[in-house]
């Protein structure tokens, strides 16, 4: 019971300063383009932060330990083609989607395709927006579910609750400020993320190499003794099966290539050049460590509880917490694990919102240029109205079809923009009039292939890469541009 009180006034305080960091940003947004994309001002030690603890979120602190911890060594492939996607995405595409969102004074991912590709803007904008909408919303719906779990396991909280919780804990700052708001509340989680990261494996292995009486004595020992499964980087298979799951752990490199909005956006934010290249650095060197620290966490949790010593592989690194640390100490780690499942829904949220309310509605609503404090109130309202509709809908939708589409997420949007992004940005001859049997292609390709059950053969992430490739560049050479 102590522990239940310290990790509850721990999450109570770390919530508050959180959401008071994120009102005092926000009272500084003083137009649509400061909520949507932080007036292109963001430092970029604050970019590169926010998009790490947005596109790492709960799968750092509890997705990849809870794999390692069932796979073993097996593990390090999603590792690998995530570390080597971010790793491309700060190399490679970070800088030039700062400079071009600049060039092209957008406010949004898809505000800036659009403009890129003004041959077929009315298009890109409907469809783009829409689309990212439609799934993130889902996806909004998705990390309620989740704070409400997780609330119930922690205090035993009735997962209604906790989703009102988590949503009200979200909205007041995410709809006071936008993006700026959001970056910043995102920059104290990825510090607690990665500090968890960083001492919990250090701490672990001093822990178990001195208590003779847990199941192994080192992360080695451990995986030895758990089998073949566990201590080899195949799991124990070969052949086709072997080759199979190899492709599809490592195909979610794909999804980073620019094609994330939620990861883009703070490309396109970042102040200057010289941030740019700040933000690369820490972005690629917080990966690196964040990801090593994960798997160690999952293996240092076989150590001490042997491979079956769980029945939710993905409660090891609480259970670790609590094994290594006082109360008060684990609480403060736990607690990050609990946030940083809202960094992704407040930039999921802000997403959504600004790219529905920019694409969508302001056509409608303005005939000529908005008026900033206007524009600002119309980016708020849709905040908070979507905020509330993707609670409604956690209410009643099934929980099982929220997760399937979610799933379609990575594929049909990541892969699918990041073609549009690589082709745009490397590709000359590439036009606006190939952007929208793209997207449509890459979506329908997704739910088809996942709905036939072929994804158990082939990762959807990496044959809706492909094969939305090759439909953007017959569309290219099949249908004719538009003068200039």
């Amino acid at each position: 019971m102590e522990a239940r009180t310290q990790i509850l006034a721990v999450l109570v305080f770390y919530l508050g300063f959180l959401i008071s960091v994120g009102i005092y940003q926000g009272r500084k947004a003083k137009s649509h383009k400061d909520f949507s994309i932080a007036g292109r001002q963001l430092p970029g030690w604050v970019a590169a932060l926010s998009e790490r603890a947005t596109g790492e979120s709960a799968w750092c602190l509890l997705g990849l330990p809870g794999f390692a911890f069932a796979a073993g060594l097996a593990a390090i492939w999603p590792a690998i083609g995530c570390v080597l996607g971010i790793i491309v995405a700060w190399a490679v595409f970070a800088g030039r989607l700062r400079k071009e969102a600049e060039k092209y004074d957008a406010v949004t991912f898809v505000d800036y395709i659009a403009k890129r590709h003004p041959e077929a803007e009315k298009w890109i904008r409907i469809l783009g927006s829409a689309t990212i909408a439609f799934f993130f919303f889902f996806y909004v719906g998705a990390q309620y579910l989740g704070g409400g779990k997780v609330l119930n396991t922690l205090f035993g909280l009735d997962p209604k609750l906790g989703m009102l919780i988590t949503a009200l804990v979200i909205l007041p700052y995410t709809v006071m400020g936008g993006l700026k708001s959001v970056a910043y509340t995102d920059t104290v989680q990825a510090i607690v993320m990665i500090l968890t990261l960083i001492v919990a494996p250090i701490v672990g292995v001093i822990y178990i190499a001195n208590h003779p009486e847990l199941y192994a004595t080192s992360v080695t020992a451990a995986l030895s003794k758990a089998g073949v499964k566990y201590s080899t980087i195949l799991g124990g298979m070969a052949g086709a099966a072997a080759i199979v799951f190899v492709i599809a752990e490592f195909s979610w490199f794909f999804g980073y290539l620019g094609g994330m909005p939620q990861l883009s956006i703070r490309f396109m934010a970042i102040k200057d050049d010289k941030n740019a290249k700040l933000a690369r650095n820490i972005g690629i060197g917080w990966t690196i460590i964040a990801y090593i620290g994960a798997l160690m966490i999952g293996w240092i949790g076989i150590a001490i509880f042997g491979p079956n010593g769980l029945k939710d592989p993905e409660q090891v690194m609480p259970s670790v917490m609590l094994k290594l640390f006082p109360p008060a100490l684990a609480a403060v780690f736990i607690t990050g694990a609990v946030a940083a499942m809202l960094s992704t829904a407040d930039s999921l949220l802000i997403l959504s919102s600004t790219e529905f309310s920019e694409n969508i509605l302001k056509p409608y609503i303005y005939k000529n240029e908005a008026d900033p404090r206007k524009s600002l109130m119309v980016s708020r309202l849709t905040t908070v109205s979507l905020g509330i509709i993707a609670l409604i809908m956690a209410y009643v939708v099934p929980s099982h079809l929220i997760y399937t589409i979610v799933g379609y997420t990575w594929a049909g949007i990541g892969d699918t923009f990041s073609v549009i992004v690589i082709l745009t940005l490397f590709w000359k001859r590439f036009h606006g009039k190939a952007v929208p049997p793209t997207i449509i292609a890459g979506l329908l390709f997704t739910v088809f292939w996942i709905s036939s059950g072929l994804d158990a053969k082939v990762s959807v992430r990496l044959m809706n890469f492909i094969v939305t490739f090759i439909v953007a560049i017959i569309a290219t050479y099949a249908i004719k541009p538009e003068k200039t």
